[in-house]
């Protein structure tokens, strides 16, 4: 809707057996402490099977888009 908002919205997957695609969520950086990192200090999330969430100077991305265009930001979130 274009609109800004100061939110995030989740919305849960659920596979064909109802089981959830998301195991768990971890906040990072939060408003007392926040987390940044450049973009060869942008640790791994379970190994690779997680997805860090950053936000960056070109907006907010996947860690691994973050990686691959050489920026870092600060570390919002890791889902796995």
């Amino acid at each position: 809707d274009g609109k800004k908002s100061s939110t995030l919205t989740v919305v849960l997957k659920y596979g064909q057996d109802r089981t959830c695609a998301i195991d768990g969520l971890k906040r990072v950086s939060r408003p007392g402490r926040r987390v940044y990192v450049r973009h060869d200090g942008i640790p791994l999330v379970q190994n690779g099977l997680g997805v860090g969430i950053l936000s960056t100077s070109h907006g907010v991305m996947t860690d691994k888009d973050a990686r691959r265009r050489r920026i870092g930001g600060e570390l919002l979130c890791e889902v796995w």
